[in-house]
């Protein structure tokens, strides 16, 4: 932030750091372990006599100069270059604590220089044993360098007490000085047998060759153990969030770790054939490849370090890309443009949006990602988001997955970083509703006006009242069923037959209630694949447009429900899609009550069975809509969901699928709503569900909600249409924002002693209550907003208020869609309507296709009795409400 940002084209800056920075540690390790090499081979020619190991170290001396003291001299210098340029904060911080370091260590660079310039160029014209001491102090001076960087190198990692005391020791000696000081120490050891390999296959004598070369096999394989051994030291070392970054920080970095050892056996597997049983023909060719190869044994090396690190390029001090946590902190008050001194754009306008986000991808992204090039690609890493996607990612950066430092700055910088990327660089159109620069889009979705038929009731003649509903007021599904199902086809509904009189009653004897699907959508598995994959979901076949319970989707009975005094049939297998094709979420269902004696229809109804594949995960997931343009899974999304669960969470879910075994979410995940029971210490589903994603959609408001559920009025299913909605309510008035939603259902696992919901709350807070502990937490599905938190039956309802965190007991008969209250055992939904559809409802595809039953009865769309409609089932006057109070207002 206090510095200009470097701007390379394409490649990211930490490329070019990782580029120089691993040939340059490969050369600098050789440089110390190369130093004892020759010294060590020097004593042993001068012992045995031998002119031609004595000629062999003198050629190998010039080899280890150029290589060491050029190659390495350049990328030494071209390492403090381009660190200066990508990191100059953390550059700055590693001159300011250690400058008595850096004095020392240049001190000792300088010994190594005269000393093996003097070892070299007097190699014939020194007394042996001066000669010798010259060697001993070039690699004395080397391994004195080698100790110190190590200490400036690993305070980067492991900082230790130095981030309370910022004292020169604390950071020097920090925790993993030593066991990085051993594994580097026998890593260059290795390293100066790799080099000899390169110069032994040149010496002219065969019997010398030969003893050099399985001379320089031995200095590899010798230290092998000691470097595993040392390795393991060096991990166990580090602190616990540093070891979890290693084993899970980046999807490639435990793959890589893994890597090590076998990479590590298999290049000493090749010294030693080399070494001892390769054709001298090919010696050279190999040891030529076994040095290269062995960058690779480096590479992971440093990979896995720097992954350790990970989000930060000094731990708890300063983030990859130069920001401080002060500076954060203050950037997501006032905004990262105004506090970045080097900035054209000061503020995001509509007017500069692209521009302001390319400036933002240079302060927070360019360090680590280029737009092109071999590493992190930023365009291959977003392909698949629009700037939701992206800015919900942005949100979330850094709280769950923290290898990636969080975003910097205001809700507006980071909706213009992900537009400039997506946009600009990724080369997608911004359409409207993307951005809250440009208003989200209102009103109403334009969708065809459907048809329907009132059914005929006569209030002087007919003597039942038949009444009927869906539980829900949506039931959502998953049409992704050769990868994974949430949800299934599986519709409740629930009607009642009222006996009309002067004391009505509720008629469960003696009748029976059937159901038919209108037509078109008698046919669902001709337009989605779950009956197909039915077994590898629920363990058994079902038949063909048969439900889960057994119930089909048209032409079948209801059953009596002796706790709820109604006939139901459940998860019936309705889907969205008609025949003719397109997309109609409100289905119609005729009821039909006989008498089951003589089968006399006694009453007939309609009701809508809504149902949408609205579900908005192609959002993040990459994808489109599967049908019509407005709904649906298709393989791109369902894919994706599948492929960041077993990148996060290590399972084998895609591999599964594509086997032909997709799975219920809810086989791992509990889930009252399905009866499963899932896996112990896993979160239940809704709340590992919301849980996650309230961690990356914070801050906002009831749009959030319309991210995933079919509710928003600009969508295709408008689900929220009851008289709620139409009086200003949102989601947030009973279930809360997002985050408290979440937090309800987690705290309820976190009291069931399920660790794993620890990491989904650590950076959520409440938005409707004060502190986590105010949130009361809640089962899913069985504890919902109390109508009697706003309703007390004697009064309409407070004008403001809110249900959260009013919930109900979590006895089924508590639940509004379940509740009957004794009042004659009608059921509130038979009179008041679904849940989030409740009279009068406002359908898009039919203002009152949803009010087929009130309409029906009393030609008013509105509850059951309403403005004084008693007669509809009472046969005498009612001078007071049976039922509430307030019913005939």
């Amino acid at each position: 932030m206090e510095y200009p940002v470097w701007q390379v084209a394409h490649v990211s800056t930490g490329f070019l750091v990782a580029l120089i920075s691993v040939f340059h540690v490969y050369i600098a390790h050789f440089a110390v372990g190369g130093g004892l090499f020759l010294v060590l081979t020097e004593l042993r020619a001068r012992a045995s006599g031998s002119p031609a190991m004595l000629d062999y170290v003198r050629r190998h001396t010039k080899f280890f100069l150029l290589t060491t003291m050029v190659a390495g001299g350049i990328t030494g210098v071209g390492i403090w270059f381009v660190i200066g340029l990508a990191s100059p904060e953390g550059t700055a911080l590693l001159v300011k604590s250690f400058v008595f370091g850096w004095a020392t260590e240049w001190v000792f660079f300088v010994g190594e220089i005269v000393a093996l310039l003097i070892y070299y160029y007097a190699f014939d014209r020194m007394d042996a044993r001066d000669h010798q001491i010259v060697g001993w102090l070039y690699f004395a001076f080397a391994f004195l360098s080698l100790f110190v960087i190590n200490g400036i190198v690993g305070f980067m990692l492991t900082p230790g007490d130095w981030l309370q005391t910022r004292n020169f020791w604390d950071g020097f000696f920090n925790p993993s000085f030593w066991p990085s000081l051993a594994f580097r120490t026998f890593l260059s050891l290795g390293l100066a047998g790799f080099f000899a390999l390169v110069t032994a296959p040149y010496v002219p004598d065969p019997a010398t060759r030969d003893s050099m070369m399985r001379y320089a096999g031995l200095w590899v394989a010798a230290p092998f153990v000691f470097l595993l051994a040392s390795g393991w030291w060096y991990v166990q070392a580090l602190p616990p969030a540093q070891q979890a970054m290693v084993e899970f920080g980046s999807p490639q970095t435990p793959a890589l770790v893994h890597a090590f050892i076998p990479v590590s056996l298999a290049l000493v597997a090749a010294v030693l054939f080399t070494s001892f049983a390769a054709p001298n023909g090919m010696r050279k060719f190999l040891a030529v490849s076994i040095v290269i190869c062995g960058i690779t044994q480096i590479g992971v090396f440093e990979w896995a370090r720097e992954t350790a690190r990970r989000p930060w390029v000094v731990y708890n001090e300063i983030y990859s890309n130069c920001i401080t946590p002060a500076q954060a902190a203050e950037a997501d008050e006032k905004g990262l443009l105004a506090t970045a001194r080097w900035t054209a754009n000061k503020k995001v306008t509509e007017a500069n949006m692209l521009d302001a986000g390319r400036e933002l991808f240079m302060l927070q992204c360019k360090v680590c990602h280029g737009d092109a090039g071999p590493m992190l690609d930023v365009r291959k890493k977003t392909e698949k988001y629009g700037v939701l996607g992206l800015d919900a990612q942005l949100n979330g950066q850094g709280k769950l997955r923290p290898y990636m430092p969080p975003f910097v700055g205001t809700p507006e910088e980071r909706e213009a970083l992900a537009a400039y990327v997506v946009a600009d660089l990724g080369g997608k159109s911004i359409f409207e509703g993307a951005s809250k620069i440009k208003p989200v889009k209102t009103g109403t979705a334009k969708v065809d006006q459907l048809p329907f038929e009132i059914p005929s009731f006569d209030a002087d003649k007919d003597e039942y009242v038949l009444l009927a509903w869906n539980n829900l007021g949506m039931h959502c599904i998953s049409d992704s069923d050769k990868w994974w199902i949430l949800l299934p086809p599986a519709n409740d509904l629930y009607a009642q037959l009222i006996r009309r009189g002067p004391a009505p009653e509720v008629v469960t004897e003696g009748v029976t209630l059937s159901y038919d699907v209108e037509k078109g959508f008698e046919n669902p598995s001709g337009h989605v694949d779950f009956w197909k994959h039915a077994k590898s979901f629920f363990g058994k076949e079902l038949p063909v447009n048969v439900g889960v319970s057994g119930n089909p989707v048209t032409g079948g009975k209801m059953h009596r429900s002796e706790d709820l005094g109604a006939f139901e049939a459940s998860l019936v297998p309705v889907v969205p899609y008609p025949d003719s094709g397109g997309f109609n979420p409100y289905p119609l269902f005729t009821i039909t009550a006989r008498d089951a004696a003589s089968g006399k229809v006694l009453a007939t109804t309609r009701m809508v069975a809504p149902t949408s594949t609205e579900m908005g995960c192609k959002n993040c997931h990459g994808g489109e809509w599967r049908v019509a343009g407005v709904a649906g899974f298709t393989d791109e999304t369902s894919r994706d969901v599948l492929a960041v669960h077993d990148r996060i969470n290590k399972t084998d879910l895609v591999a599964r699928a594509e086997s032909g075994n997709p799975v219920l979410c809810q086989s791992c995940h509990a889930d009252p709503v399905l009866g499963t029971k899932g896996q112990e210490g896993i979160p239940n589903f809704p709340a590992a569900l919301h849980g996650w994603h309230a961690n990356y959609l914070t801050g906002r408001g009831t749009e959030v909600c319309y991210y995933c559920h079919p509710a928003g009025a600009a969508g295709p299913t408008g689900c929220l249409r009851g008289v709620h909605a139409g009086r200003g309510l949102d989601c947030t008035d009973c279930h809360g924002y997002l985050e408290d939603h979440a937090l309800s259902l987690l705290k309820k696992d976190k009291e069931a002693g399920i660790k794993a919901v620890d990491k989904l709350m650590a950076n959520l807070t409440p938005r409707k209550v004060k502190t986590v502990a105010d949130v009361k937490a809640r089962t899913p599905w069985l504890m919902e907003p109390d109508c009697l938190s706003c309703h007390d039956h004697e009064a309409l309802p407070k004008k403001e208020g809110t249900s959260f965190n009013k919930w109900t007991s979590g006895k089924p008969g508590d639940l509004y869609r379940l509740r009957h209250d004794d009042m004659g055992a009608v059921m509130c939904e038979g009179c008041h309507g679904s849940t989030h559809a409740v009279y009068p409802a406002h359908n898009i595809y039919g203002a009152d296709r949803d009010n087929i039953v009130p309409l029906q009865h009393q030609g008013l769309a509105a509850p059951m009795g309403a403005k004084g409609n008693c007669a509809v089932c009472h046969t005498q006057e009612m001078d007071d409400s049976a039922h509430h109070p307030i019913i005939g207002q």
